[in-house]
């Protein structure tokens, strides 16, 4: 039987890693719980892959500095807190060591599964505190997208999927970016 949020022992990222040795069941750490993952269905990887290539493509086209990751890449925000985004941008490349990013990425993006807690109340606390500067919720049962530009406002926009959202780390640069949920499908 797998490690799960049931335990109560609280680890430290260090010690989660040396657990990882023994099992093989996906999980993350989150306030030093190991809490399980469940595996993604079709719909949540054909989000999250294409808005990986749509956001590595932009990228890549206007030889921009950043890089973006998809699961599963390890991000440590602190000492209690490792998570594996869908999608994530991380701009500064000191940040990563052999195995994971270390700290807040720029962007990171959710596709809501089974985990609907974890997305919307969780994760939302752990990235903003953290410093994600920009976290997309991307509901494919309420067929909308929660936007947070925690530098902008503490409230997010909501976004139908066929609306396009413009992705705020680029809003002010010389090559703004929108991508439209529905075209990922």
């Amino acid at each position: 039987m797998g490690i799960t949020a049931k335990e109560s022992k609280k680890y430290t990222v260090s010690e989660y890693y040396a657990l990882l040795e023994t099992e093989n069941t996906p999980t993350e750490l989150m306030e030093g719980i190991i809490v399980d993952m469940a595996s993604p269905n079709i719909q949540h990887q054909r989000i999250s892959g294409n808005l990986h290539f749509a956001l590595k493509q932009h990228i890549h086209s206007h030889n921009g500095a950043c890089e973006v990751f998809n699961a599963p890449t390890d991000v440590q925000l602190d000492e209690y807190n490792l998570v594996i985004p869908d999608v994530f941008i991380a701009c500064h490349p000191d940040r990563f060591d052999s195995q994971k990013y270390n700290g807040a990425p720029d962007f990171v993006a959710e596709v809501v599964s089974t985990n609907r807690s974890d997305d919307f109340i969780k994760k939302l606390y752990l990235y903003q505190r953290a410093g994600v500067r920009e976290y997309w919720i991307i509901d494919p049962k309420a067929q909308k997208t929660v936007v947070y530009q925690f530098e902008e406002s503490l409230f997010p926009t909501i976004y139908p999927f066929d609306m396009p959202i413009p992705v705020g780390i680029y809003q002010h640069s010389d090559h703004p970016l929108e991508i439209t949920i529905a075209d990922l499908f």
